[in-house]
């Protein structure tokens, strides 16, 4: 019970550093703690497939495509200024108290059909088979709109990341290839000659 706690306050700490963070690389770390903690709460819980996938699938390869994504998006330097979408921060805000207000009412009157004991048999341990088949057959609709929220996230991360290149003298690339470039060519058109007055 004492692993259950301390993996269960390890994985919201790193929720927590994973949405406050401010360099896309420190909250990507943040969320690879938070699925570790979440692999060892379920090795707690004496199931081993869903601890090895834990780890193998989303701590291995889903955050090495989130990394990939970072730095080829050159998210990787924290975020300064106004926000690149207007109203985000009210709307995340909104939509935190919202989620949250679902997951209590969810919390204090679902009741589910089976006990805990006969669920926990169906499973048998966590093997393969058994979880897969009450994961495509009972749970398919979250087991589905979860792979549509991952790839809401990815798409929404691409989209906030994308920022304009700036020009360091304010002159477009257009207007650039026509001012003159020889040296010559610029004195004679700034400084003016002494005879003329």
């Amino acid at each position: 019970m004492i692993a259950f706690i301390l993996l269960g306050a390890l994985a919201l700490v790193g929720a927590v550093i994973t949405v406050a963070a401010r360099n896309a690389v420190h909250a990507a770390l943040g969320l690879v703690g938070t699925l570790l903690s979440v692999a060892g709460l379920f090795a707690s819980l004496n199931a081993g497939f869903l601890a090895a996938t834990q780890v193998i699938v989303y701590a291995g390869a889903i955050m090495v495509l989130f990394l990939f994504v970072i730095m080829l998006l050159n998210a990787n330097q924290p975020v300064r200024g106004r926000d690149p979408v207007p109203f985000v921060r009210e709307l995340a805000g909104i939509g935190g108290v919202v989620l949250a207000g679902a997951f209590a009412v969810l919390a204090f009157t679902y009741r589910d059909p089976r006990s805990l004991a006969e669920g926990a048999a169906a499973l048998r341990g966590g093997n393969a088979g058994p979880v897969g088949e009450v994961l495509l057959t009972r749970f398919l609709l979250p087991f589905e709109a979860v792979s549509i929220l991952l790839l809401v996230a990815i798409v929404g991360a691409i989209a906030l990341v994308q920022r304009p290149v700036p020009q360091p003298d304010g002159v477009t690339d257009a207007e650039g290839a026509a001012l003159p470039t020889s040296p010559d060519l610029q004195t004679e058109t700034l400084v003016p000659e002494r005879g003329r007055a």
